[in-house]
């Protein structure tokens, strides 16, 4: 969870702040604004970055945000010990928030299919059928649902989705149970007989393996 953190996305691109940068580098904004402002006099660095406001106290204060190549120019002459920890865990995070931007896409690509094959199983399609779906899902492989979920783990109820707070396994395993889950709807199995089947394909396919 940390590791997103420090990296966020925007518009399908995984990106992190001047401030940000400042922060878990403990530099000072504005001299990490200038380091920016020096590499954007150059056209080629300039599509790295983008500017931006923050609010603090009322006030509006200018930032940068920034792509991975942006933050690799920006850091490349950051050096020491704690230095070269942060460039770490930054490509950890961007590379993990890469990989949440693709699941988030194939869940987009996916949810239709879901959704329809809810529709066809119930003859009165409710709100809540779809959650229960999801729930069950999550159920067997977090162990819980999504609101305790973010309890658990302290995650604000208002966020959409839990997928930056999982690890790659979890999204594997939710998104081949919900494609099987799919076709277990289509072919009218009842709620706790596709229950029964999805709980043995994820010990099988998963739980066996991590053993």
């Amino acid at each position: 969870m940390k590791l997103i953190q420090i990296v966020t996305e925007k518009k399908g691109i995984p990106i992190t702040t001047s401030r940000m940068v400042a922060g878990k580098f403990e530099k000072q904004h504005k001299d990490v604004l200038e380091s920016i402002r020096n590499l954007t006099a150059e056209k080629s660095a300039a599509k790295f970055f983008y500017e931006a406001t923050y609010k603090s106290r009322g006030k509006e204060y200018p930032i940068y945000e920034m792509d991975r190549d942006g933050f690799s120019l920006l850091v490349m002459g950051f050096t020491g010990e704690k230095a070269l920890q942060w460039k770490i865990k930054y490509i950890e995070a961007f590379n993990a928030m890469e990989e949440f931007i693709k699941s988030l896409e194939a869940a987009k690509l996916e949810f239709p299919a879901f959704t329809a094959a809810i529709m066809e199983a119930h003859e009165e399609p409710k709100n809540y059928h779809f959650s229960n779906e999801i729930n069950m899902i999550n159920r067997i492989v977090l162990g819980v649902d999504e609101k305790h979920f973010k309890e658990q783990r302290g995650i604000d109820k208002n966020i959409k989705s839990i997928r930056p707070y999982l690890e790659s396994e979890e999204i594997k395993a939710i998104e081949e149970l919900q494609r099987a889950d799919i076709g277990l709807m289509v072919a009218g199995l009842e709620y706790e007989q596709r229950k029964e089947i999805l709980e043995g394909h994820y010990s099988k396919r998963f739980l066996q393996v991590a053993g």
